[in-house]
């Protein structure tokens, strides 16, 4: 059987198993007996391209079929600044899975920068290896430089984030209608968009 790698990013951990990527995200949001549900987000590592930083006779010996000839579903390899260790050549897709076990795959794909949103305000949930939720003036590139090039105090090797819709709070944070966004306690999130909008 082939073995796969994954970065998750909840908790991050770095995990071979035998299971391939649709498997694996049924495995980790519903378990193996269906009882227990979460969504989870997961990126497919590419092997070759880690194996000098991981303990390749480890892997191999931990992961093997089960006696009953069922493949291994999980063997834990790294919990530890993980997300820092692996080049992003390593990343392959990302996987997000539902509560259900449904898996969705998001093919890598270079970034375009022309495509971020000018003059207006953002909110980022970052996943690893921190995980507040922030909101910024920074468009995407230049929020992700600055927490990982170490110009400021509070600083990162890498970060795994997500940027949330706004829709009209982008620009109007007191103003704009709050249609289609589930967030809790908007009335906060209004004020600290509008604290920043006159920073900006």
């Amino acid at each position: 059987m082939s073995k796969y790698v994954y970065l998750t990013s909840t908790p991050e951990a770095l995990v071979a198993s035998m299971l391939p990527p649709e498997g694996f995200g049924m495995y980790l949001s519903t378990g193996t007996k269906k009882r227990n549900k979460g969504q989870t987000i997961f990126f497919e590592v590419d092997l070759g391209k880690i194996e000098s930083l991981i303990d390749m006779n480890s892997l191999n010996k931990r992961c093997v079929a089960k006696e009953d000839g069922s493949p291994k579903s999980s063997v834990y390899l790294s919990v530890y600044r993980t997300l820092e260790m692996i080049p992003l050549s390593a990343l392959k897709s990302l996987y997000l899975t539902t509560d259900h076990g449904c898996v969705l795959e998001l093919k890598r794909a270079a970034y375009d920068k022309s495509r971020e949103q000018k003059n207006a305000l953002h909110l980022y949930q970052e996943l690893a290896p921190v995980t507040p939720l922030v909101a910024s003036g920074l468009p995407p590139s230049t929020f992700l430089k600055k927490l990982t090039d170490g110009s400021t105090p509070i600083s990162l090797p890498k970060l795994f984030f997500v940027e949330l819709k706004l829709g009209e709070l982008a620009t109007n944070p007191l103003g704009g209608p709050r249609e289609h966004l589930t967030y809790p306690n908007i009335g906060h999130l209004r004020d600290c968009l509008e604290i920043l909008k006159g920073e900006y």
